[in-house]
């Protein structure tokens, strides 16, 4: 297909916002897209820009400026820090003149910058890569994008990357800068792209530090959401029982509607309603059915083909929220609460009763296939089936396990650089491969999505805290300087305010008989796939498929969903 073809056939499905661009001319530009698609188009002499954004022009979130000295476009959310500006576009060209790259270290929020100045240009992520810049070489020409659909078009007959397969097959997510497509590539962790090479960052570095971690967490996440507080139109929030969407409630009253997936009368709801009505916002369940799996080509297209899809959860649901703005609280489990990290236990009937103590010396690669995506069993099965879905590639392995221990190893081996120990270097580790971030893209193509997790305050405090204080207690402990009654419906599976009473809990009503154990956060997704018969309905010719595990089913689906396409 010519590229003039595959344009068209990619504008079909674009989605609501991106940042595409070449290092080249406007010429350069039109040859791969239309000027019309985007809101605006940028060309300097190095390179040419188009942007597509409904947030464009709201303080805080993309902007432009173009002048005599130079150009600079943000795409996504950020401000000054310590400063307010009505254009913050300009504001970052001005300190990118008088400071360089140091510049980058006063941007706060969820962005990418594109800069053109004194004939030098250059696309700089975030400090821990929220938004991916794909990029790939056509005809001479590096192109990027917030899409990487959009590039996958312009690349002729793509290759499938053999090993990023695996990794999505067997782990969920595709580690590194690397994609399905060996033609196509990502833009590093805290980093800029270049015409021709990648310039790193140092902005987000671990340096541990002692200071008071209660008050400054307090502090921190109250001005964050304050600072994310202006957006215009009517607000909502995807609200579970736990603790982390509390936080937007208590503290932005002008929040209007809360949404819970979750069965009528499941506990998960019930918390979830006493919430809403705690803080007086409206309520909306949002009954599980086969919209929780959907596997629609939006759904899909959002998982850029780098994670699973299936963290949308959401996804199936767009025409039931009426809001303009969505809040979350993704990544507080991982910036704020030391998830991913290995915490000590005591070892009872077979089970493990967690601590707030760190593992002193852990299997960092051990520890993390247990936390993120892997099925160890089904995984070896996974590997007899796969082979007649993709017979172009050789996805046979010895073993899933020990591919995935060299694929991670090799990700923790590049994290040293930027870390004093190896509990940092676990967290560093999932934050470059962070699992749930289709999440955020989904909510960022068709809502104002503020991103309160990384506000440069608060990226600052998880690098300066030292791991064993990043812990549910000393989060617990925040929320309640910030509202003391925000605990007052506690949250189903955390009915006492001690972590220790709640895990010994936990770990009884899974062993004894004739107890109920705490209901997942979730829906069942066993249940809602066979209800649905969603096996026959995606591999209708391969039956052997139907006896792994619903997450590895829809792998195998959203990989085989990015290669035919």
């Amino acid at each position: 297909m010519s590229v003039e073809g595959q344009t068209e056939q990619a504008q079909r499905a674009s989605m609501n916002t991106e940042l595409f661009g070449v290092f080249g001319s406007q010429g350069d530009f039109e040859r791969f897209r239309s000027v019309d698609e985007f809101d605006t188009v940028v060309s300097e002499s190095a390179a040419t820009v188009g942007v597509r954004s409904h947030s464009l022009g709201i303080r805080g979130c993309s902007s432009l400026y173009t002048g005599t000295e130079g150009t600079c476009i943000i795409f996504g959310e950020a401000y000054p820090r310590g400063e307010s500006t009505p254009n913050t576009a300009r504001w970052l060209l001005d300190r990118y003149a008088d400071s360089g790259l140091d510049a980058l270290s006063q941007l706060n929020g969820s962005y990418l910058a594109f800069i053109a100045y004194e004939g030098d240009s250059f696309v700089a992520t975030d400090p821990i890569r929220s938004w991916e810049c794909y990029y790939t070489e056509v005809d001479g020409k590096r192109v990027f994008s917030t899409d990487i659909a959009m590039l996958k078009h312009l690349v002729s007959d793509p290759t499938p990357d053999r090993r990023s397969v695996l990794e999505f097959l067997h782990l969920g997510t595709v580690l590194g800068e690397r994609t399905l497509f060996e033609e196509i590539s990502r833009a590093p962790l805290d980093s800029c792209l270049t015409a021709t090479d990648i310039r790193p960052l140092s902005r987000f570095t671990y340096e541990p530090q002692e200071f008071d971690y209660v008050s400054e967490l307090t502090t921190r996440l109250r001005r964050a959401v304050h600072l994310r507080s202006h957006f215009p139109g009517k607000k909502g929030i995807l609200l579970s029982g736990g603790k982390d969407s509390r936080v937007f409630l208590s503290q932005l009253p002008d929040i209007e509607q809360t949404y819970t997936i979750g069965r009528e009368n499941s506990r998960e709801v019930r918390v979830a309603r006493r919430i809403a009505n705690q803080y007086d916002a409206a309520h909306s369940v949002l009954e599980p059915s086969d919209r929780y799996l959907s596997t629609s080509d939006e759904k899909l297209r959002y998982s850029q083909s780098i994670k699973e899809a299936l963290h949308i959860h959401h996804a199936g649901y767009d025409d039931l929220l009426d809001v303009d703005v969505m809040y979350h609280g993704l990544l507080f489990d991982t910036l704020f609460k030391g998830y991913f990290l290995e915490w000590d236990g005591v070892e009872v009937l077979g089970s493990k009763l967690p601590s707030t103590t760190l593992v002193s010396d852990p299997n960092p690669v051990d520890s993390l296939l247990s936390t993120l995506g892997f099925f160890p069993g089904p995984s070896e099965r996974l590997t007899q089936f796969v082979g007649a879905t993709f017979p172009e590639l050789d996805l046979d392995i010895d073993s899933p396990r020990e591919f995935l221990k060299s694929s991670l190893q090799e990700e923790l081996n590049r994290c040293w650089d930027r870390t004093d120990s190896v509990h940092n270097a676990m967290d560093l580790l999932v934050i470059r491969n962070q699992p749930v971030m289709p999440f955020r893209t989904q909510l960022a193509d068709n809502y104002h999505e503020p991103f309160v997790a990384i506000d440069t305050r608060l990226l600052d405090w998880h690098l300066k805290t030292p791991p064993e204080h990043r812990n549910s207690e000393t989060f617990r402990k925040a929320l309640l300087r910030i509202d003391g009654d925000i605990l007052h419906h506690r949250p189903p599976s955390q009915p006492h305010d001690s972590n220790k009473i709640n895990q010994l809990e936990r770990f009884f009503r899974r062993k004894l008989p004739f107890v109920e154990e705490f209901e997942p956060a979730w829906p069942n997704r066993k249940q809602i796939y066979d209800e649905y018969g969603l096996a026959e309905k995606l591999f209708p010719d391969n039956r052997e498929i139907h006896t792994l595990p619903v997450r590895l089913q829809l792998r195998v689906h959203n990989t085989r969903w990015w290669l035919d396409r």
